[in-house]
This record gives structure tokens, sequence and C-alpha cells, in this order.
């Protein structure tokens, strides 16, 4: 069945892009706070589906596929608003290209080895990195100080670690795959990369 739990969890979050995008063209801070807090919904959809997935065998080709699409879209897409925004402080756009960059990477190497009927998993350290990614644009979503956070520069923070962890997440993919490009069988390890 395509229209699953979890594929309308996912599905949902796919479709909550637009609406973020949407009220970022005009940047306030009640229309930011509600960009946030539908990033934030959109986030907690990806706990819940993984979760009904796993615990009620609900789980989907469909959905192995649209999942990972759905937080690369929702993350990548926010990121690329927020760097084009028209306030200030914003992030600076090339933080932005390597992020993207490292994510078409990691795809198009997982497509090829696909191809070669090799399944390339998320694992625990592309897991940290979408955590990480998603408390950093959150909190570059807020923007504006409340309750005496800055949550810009939190976010901002939050968001340089993520860089690093997608970049060494990003190198170690490449090493673990390299095998299919010299045809030997791929070498599994327990650290992840998603």
């Amino acid at each position: 069945m395509v229209f699953t739990t979890p594929n309308i969890l996912t599905l949902c979050r796919i479709g909550a892009l637009p609406v973020i995008v949407i009220l970022l063209l005009t940047p306030t801070p009640a229309t930011s706070a509600a960009a946030a807090a539908v990033f934030f919904a959109a986030s907690i959809t990806d706990f819940l589906d993984g979760y009904v997935a796993r615990n009620y065998d609900a789980g989907t080709t469909l959905g192995k596929f649209l999942d990972p699409l759905a937080d690369k879209l929702i993350v990548t897409g926010a990121l690329i608003m927020l760097a084009g925004v028209a306030r200030s402080p914003h992030i600076p756009a090339w933080i932005v290209v390597v992020l993207v960059a490292r994510e078409m990477i990691i795809t198009g190497l997982r497509a090829i080895a696909a191809a070669e009927g090799r399944v390339m998993a998320a694992e625990e350290l592309g897991k940290y990195k979408m955590a990480l990614q998603c408390v950093a644009v959150e909190g570059l979503l807020i923007h504006y100080t409340f309750f005496h956070i800055n949550f810009f520069a939190a976010g901002l923070f939050i968001l340089w670690l993520a860089m690093a962890l997608s970049i060494w997440s990003g190198v170690d993919y490449v090493i673990r795959t390299r095998a299919i490009f010299q045809g030997k069988p791929a070498v599994r390890n327990k650290r992840a990369l998603a």
C-alpha cells in the first residue's frame, strides 16, 4: 500500500516545505516563529514515521525512498531560503553550498551502489548529522532573540557543528563506497552515514 501512516507522515513533511518558503518570503518575528513551528512539526513527523514503520510493520519500499528524500528536501530547502532571506544577519551562502553539495554527492554514491546491487543504509553519523541540522535550522528560523536567547547565534553555532559532522560522515561514506569503484565487496562498518 502507498498510503500507509508512515508514508502519509512523510508526505506531510514534504508538504511543509512550501509553507516554510512562503512564510520566509516576508520575514518578521511572527512569520519566523510560524516557520519554526511548521519546521518543528515536520521534524516530529520524521521521528513518528520511523517509529510507526518499525513498530507496526508498516514500512514500504516507497517509504524507504521518500523518508530520506523528505529529510533532505526540508532541511536543504529551509537552508537555501535562510541564506537568501532579506533579513540580517543571515547564514553565509557558502555553508549552504557545502551542505547541499555533500547531500548530492552522497545521493549519487548511493545510486551507484544501488545499481551495483548494494544498499548503503543510513547509520549513526548520518542520524547525528540530521539531528544537528534540524536543531540548527530551528534556531535559524526563529532568528530573533526571545527569552534572552539569541536564536540566530545559537543556530549558526550548531550549523557549524552540523557542517563539520556532514563533511566527516561524507568522507567516511566515500571511503566505504570506494570498494564499489574498485570492483570489491563493500566494507560494512558500524559507523553510519546518511
